[in-house]
């Protein structure tokens, strides 16, 4: 699966794609250049990937036990391939990237930095759902519901994971209230992230921001912005 990379040093950030897109969306609408002052200046490396969105999620001839899986094997490929290619490429061995993403994007995201605070520092969701269990028609399995942050994130009482999300310095759930927003979703995941004592910030924009690029480009600027210096 392809990789593109920005920046010669700095904090890095994993870039999830929305929808059925690829590595290379963020540079065609223009979020890495509303970001690339941040880039240029050594404070961000950004790192953008592909999903399986369309062999999980969206593919709808697949049957959902099919789509899960898909996304347990996405989830492998994260921690397994391209989080040791960015430490090795920043020359951390420690490395612990914020990962970020819009719209379908937004989901990888979070669930990727929840099921591993441990190997990520943060997320920078944007406009995102955090419950899919409507792709599933309702089936259920372990996939499903490790897949799905208002599945396990209830239900999180461990003595590893819940500790080190405790000490989280760097959860933003971004969301507007214009068009095609359904800040609810947002809401409802900043809801039982309070009710496991989880710091975080809850960011959600007016009645004019929109589910659309230009917005996602002014928040993740200034996010960065307040992240790395």
């Amino acid at each position: 699966m392809p990789i593109v990379a920005y920046g010669h040093s700095g904090y890095p950030i994993l870039f999830f794609p929305t929808a059925a897109a690829d590595f290379l969306e963020y540079e065609r609408f223009h979020l890495i250049d509303a970001i690339s002052h941040h880039i240029d200046a050594g404070h961000v490396r950004a790192y953008s990937i592909n999903s399986v969105n369309r062999q999980a999620l969206l593919n709808e001839q697949a049957h959902p036990a099919y789509k899960a899986e898909m996304l347990t094997r996405y989830d492998r490929y994260i921690t397994d391939e391209v989080l040791p290619l960015i430490r090795n490429d920043t020359g951390d061995g420690n490395a612990r990237p914020i990962t970020t993403g819009a719209s379908l994007g937004a989901f990888l995201a979070a669930n990727t930095y929840f099921k591993h605070p441990d190997l990520l520092r943060g997320t920078i969701p944007m406009s995102g759902s955090y419950d899919v269990r409507m792709y599933f028609d309702g089936y259920a399995d372990d996939n499903v519901y490790f897949n799905n942050p208002m599945s396990y994130l209830p239900n999180l009482n461990d003595d590893y994971y819940l500790p080190i999300l405790r000490r989280a310095d760097a959860i933003y759930i971004l969301t507007g209230q214009g068009r095609w927003e359904a800040p609810e979703r947002s809401r409802d995941l900043s809801n039982v992230l309070h009710s496991k004592g989880i710091p975080h910030v809850l960011d959600v924009w007016g009645y004019d921001v929109d589910h659309d690029w230009p917005w996602w480009r002014k928040m993740l600027d200034h996010y960065c912005g307040k992240l790395f210096w």
